[in-house]
């Protein structure tokens, strides 16, 4: 399913040793500008609209949904990693399906039925989620655990929490419970072609890159790069944990 790196292995781990520093220095500089912005979190005028709203508004929750999938850069990273070495059609349907049946489940379910997690320790997991799909890619578990682990299991099982963190945001705006069901579907429905729409952009960044002579050159400094990337959530989502 997934193409193992081949050839140059150490100069390419060598290389990402170097940039492992500046990407995580700079990721971190950057991070609290973009935690505010995106991340799981609804723009302020959203959700001002999301508290005072009453009754089915399903475009609008169709926007607000596409809007948060496009703008959540953990979910973008997530299905970054998640296609990196996926070239059929086929495969790459299996997994982001399996993805979006666990973000769904969790999103619908936990507002429904009121049931919330703490914003920082489930962005913390979401984090995880992107160092994990970053180790997989990278061959970490073959070598450590001398198997691999179930990657579409793991693919349904982090869309679970991803659609947690959502629902948890939701419940903190007090969503009105007048046409909530149509509403969240509406929302799910956005979330889902936000995600495709995502996809697609990703998609066709990656066939450009696939086809250079630069893509297995750098495969795994792009890997490093999201592991780092995971890591630095999760740090600074247990550190807000810790310190709210």
């Amino acid at each position: 399913m997934q193409r193992p790196l081949t050839g140059g292995r150490r100069l390419l781990h060598h290389a990402a040793s170097r940039l492992l520093l500046p990407l995580a220095l700079a990721f971190l500089l950057l991070l609290p500008g973009i935690e505010s912005a995106f991340a799981h979190a609804v723009a302020e005028g959203d959700k001002g609209y999301i508290k005072e709203i009453t009754g089915v508004h399903l475009l609008p929750f169709v926007y607000l949904g596409a809007k948060h999938m496009v703008t959540g850069y953990d979910h973008i990273l997530f299905l970054f990693g998640v296609i990196f070495f996926l070239y059929r059609a086929k495969h790459i349907a299996i997994y982001v399906s399996l993805f979006a049946l666990g973000h769904s489940t969790t999103m619908l379910l936990g507002v429904y039925l009121n049931v919330g997690i703490n914003s920082y320790l489930i962005d913390a997991i979401i984090g995880l989620s992107v160092a994990y799909k970053a180790l997989d890619n990278m061959g970490a578990f073959q070598r450590w655990l001398g198997y691999q682990p179930n990657t579409k299991a793991a693919t349904l099982i982090f869309g679970l929490f991803h659609g947690f963190g959502l629902s948890t945001k939701i419940l903190e705006y007090e969503i009105s419970p007048d046409g909530l069901i149509p509403n969240l579907l509406a929302f799910n429905v956005g979330v889902e072609l936000g995600q495709l729409t995502a996809l697609g952009m990703i998609l066709i960044a990656m066939g450009f890159w696939r086809r250079t002579a630069g893509f297995w050159r750098h495969a795994y400094t792009a890997n490093v790069w999201m592991l780092t990337a995971g890591f630095v959530l999760v740090g600074y989502q247990l550190t807000g944990y810790f310190v709210s």
